[in-house]
This record gives C-alpha cells, sequence and structure tokens, in this order.
C-alpha cells in the first residue's frame, strides 16, 4: 500500500528545488512529488533526472506533477495529473498498468470520474487556503472530507484519499477521522527547521491505528 506522507516539492531553481527535496529525503520521507510550475522544458527535464538519481539512491517513490511524457521519459514511478491536465485513462494508455496515476479532485463526482478511469489515488483538497496553488478550487474544510469519504463508502469505492491544501500537524488527527488515506504537504515541511522531527511526528499520527 501507498506511503501515507507525500512532499512535494517546492523551490523556484533547480538547486531550490534539489535543496529541498535532500532535506526532504533525508529527514525520512518516502514519497516525493517533484512540482516544477511555470520552467523551461529543458529546465524542467534537468531537474527531473537530478530527482530521479537522488529519490532512486533513497528508494523511494517519485512521481511527477502534470507532466506526462516526461514520467515516462525518465521513468518515474508515476505521474499526478490536476483536473485540467491529460486524461487518467489517456494517461494509464501511455504509462501502463504498472506505474502509479494519481489525480486531483474537489468533489465526490471527480473521485468517482478518476476511479473509472483507472486512478490509483486520489488527491482530495483543497483542506484549506495555501499559497503555494494558484486558481484555487472551493476549500472543503473537515466537513467536506467527511462528506465526500461517507459517499465514497456507501458506494464502496475503494481508492487512497490524500487530503492536501494547508495542513498543519494538528490537523492530522481529525483528518484522518474522516477516512483518508495519508497527506500531501510541501510548505509545512519546506518551511520546518527541524524536518526530521516534523516527518516523524507526521508519521506518528499518520500510522497511529495502522496494524503492522
Amino acid at each position: 500500500m501507498y506511503n501515507k506522507l507525500q512532499y512535494i516539492s517546492q523551490g523556484e531553481t533547480i538547486e531550490e528545488q534539489l535543496r529541498n527535496i535532500h532535506q526532504v529525503l533525508d529527514a525520512g520521507c518516502e514519497w516525493v512529488q517533484m512540482r516544477f510550475k511555470n520552467q523551461t522544458t529543458q529546465n524542467t527535464l534537468a531537474l527531473a533526472e537530478a530527482v530521479k538519481l537522488l529519490c532512486d539512491k533513497y528508494q523511494v517513490k517519485f512521481i511527477v506533477n502534470d507532466d506526462l511524457h516526461l514520467a515516462q521519459q525518465i521513468e518515474a514511478d508515476g505521474v499526478h495529473l490536476g483536473l485540467t491536465d491529460t486524461k487518467i485513462d489517456e494517461a494509464r494508455a501511455i504509462l501502463g498498468s504498472e506505474k502509479i496515476i494519481g489525480g486531483t479532485a474537489n468533489t465526490f463526482e471527480d473521485i468517482q470520474n478518476h476511479v473509472k478511469n483507472g486512478c490509483d489515488y486520489i488527491g482530495l483538497g483543497p483542506f484549506r487556503f495555501t499559497a503555494t496553488k494558484e486558481k484555487l478550487s472551493p476549500i472543503l474544510g473537515l466537513s467536506g472530507y467527511f462528506d465526500i469519504l461517507q459517499k465514497l463508502k456507501k458506494d464502496k469505492i475503494d481508492v487512497p484519499v490524500y487530503a492536501i491544501g494547508g495542513i498543519t500537524l494538528r490537523d492530522v488527527n481529525p483528518l484522518m477521522e474522516t477516512g483518508i488515506h495519508g497527506i500531501a504537504v510541501s510548505g509545512i515541511i519546506t518551511e520546518s527547521d527541524e524536518k526530521e522531527k516534523l516527518i516523524q511526528q507526521l508519521k506518528e499520527k499518520l500510522y497511529a491505528n495502522v496494524i503492522v
């Protein structure tokens, strides 16, 4: 099963991105989604190749945000697609059955469509306002997650759902109680001076009720 903690990379330059990703891997994160917006194809490829080497070295999952063909080119573990990106079924046809395909969702209907088209996990959000994303969908809050997860249960739709968007450490317990599988975060880890301690605390909360 997928890790419950996913780090979405941050940084305006290749150097910043690599520094942040390296620090997060050193601190014990086991799943990186590379998000590098509004860049040249050359820069994005250069970063992706470097991140792929890092993730291989640390033996962690590496997902590319939005760019299906880049994910295919560098043989990443998969791709995460937004609501306006390539369709999930098209991506599945290109990447094949072995690769991970995640999809962004804001509503129960979004999740239904993604799952029907072969999506492996859902990034459901935003939980609250976040400055790391432009064109934010309507904010869900705890009640939004609870309602959507109840509908999934009722319809017997079994897919790992990750909460995303401005999540803090104290949000994790109440979010997990809604029935989500895990969280995808960026700023909380990037900006932390004690990344290892924070990641450990996040994992303790995320895995608190897991029977090994």
